[in-house]
């Protein structure tokens, strides 16, 4: 009797239908745990560090006050809690951060996200326009060099290494001298005018091209091989139909799986364009809070950065099977 009551059960149990959540829920739950997580982490090992580099921050907030008396090192001390233990600091740092306070700058006595953000346009108008054109050359690279000779292949390939090997910095230098100080074609400096975005676009861009042309290239050729591209060719598609609508577009998953390193590159190496061009942004902001020792715009810095790569991450999870349905199904 045990038995069949036990058959009986195990039945009713399989004829009930198993509700999953929606995948894009499923998605931002994950997200929202990466954030707190990814962020607790960014905040916990950037106070560490810039605790462990010598010298008192106190030391940079009096740095403009001639003969400061111990009461006034003392109330500067207490209005931003430098008094305190480490381990007070460093929780009630945390709770700022959890009620959106990323606290205030040492040197320009300004809320830390009014410093970011504030700055944070000039970066954004570099990067994307960066972007844009790694993505757009990449493409067109890897469509015209997949599938090719191995001759052409060979050169494509030794270019993209030497551009993604070649310094930032030192490929802005030479672009300055050919095409400003040379030439006089485009500015050296400044943001005075869309002509002076070209040099730094390009120098940030040239190394993101490198790294997508590969991806994409192999990935074409990896496709080039399915058995759906012989369907597609028997309906009389031709090759640039065929590469620029089908494959591609298969081809670009990869490398929008990367774009969150991808987008890292960008927002790091605009540290040194930006200084390079003598441009506005956030990398000038981050170079000059790191000379002041300017502790609270760092540490917004880093979990702004973290922010940052938890939305790609999501935006992107959240595209990929809009791009290959495949990836719904295996899913």
């Amino acid at each position: 009797m045990g038995a069949v009551t036990a058959s009986a059960v195990a039945a009713r149990t399989a004829r009930v239908p198993r509700i999953a959540a929606p995948r894009w829920l499923r998605v931002l739950l994950r997200s929202v745990l990466d954030l707190v997580l990814v962020v607790w982490l960014a905040a916990t090992v950037a106070f560490l560090a810039l605790r462990l580099i010598p010298g008192d921050p106190l030391d940079v907030l009096l740095s403009g006050v001639q003969d400061a008396t111990p009461e006034m090192r003392a109330a500067i001390a207490a209005h931003y809690g430098l008094d305190q233990p480490v381990i007070v600091q460093y929780f009630a740092y945390l709770l700022g951060v959890v009620q959106g306070d990323l606290g205030t700058s040492y040197h320009r006595g300004a809320p830390v996200s009014e410093v970011l953000f504030g700055e944070l346009g000039a970066t954004v108008e570099l990067t994307v326009a960066a972007m844009l054109l790694a993505v757009v050359l990449s493409a067109a690279i890897a469509l015209l060099t997949s599938g090719q000779r191995p001759a052409v292949r060979f050169v494509a390939q030794a270019l993209e290494i030497v551009a993604v090997s070649v310094p930032s910095f030192w490929l802005g230098i030479v672009l300055m001298t050919i095409f400003s100080f040379g030439l006089r074609w485009v500015p050296a400096f400044g943001n005075e005018s869309p002509v002076a975005l070209v040099l730094p676009v390009i120098t940030l861009a040239v190394p993101l091209v490198g790294v997508i042309t590969q991806i994409l290239r192999e990935r074409v050729e990896h496709q080039l091989h399915e058995p759906f591209v012989t369907t597609i060719r028997a309906r009389g598609v031709g090759e640039a139909g065929l590469r620029s609508r089908h494959l591609l577009r298969h081809a670009s998953v990869p490398a929008l799986t990367l774009s969150s390193i991808i987008f890292g590159s960008l927002l790091t190496g605009t540290v040194i364009i930006e200084t390079l061009f003598a441009r506005p942004g956030i990398g000038r902001v981050i170079v000059m809070a790191l000379q002041n020792r300017d502790v609270p715009v760092v540490l917004g810095f880093v979990i702004f950065a973290a922010l940052v790569f938890i939305v790609i991450n999501t935006v992107v999870d959240l595209l990929l099977p809009l791009i290959d349905p495949r990836l719904k199904e295996e899913r």
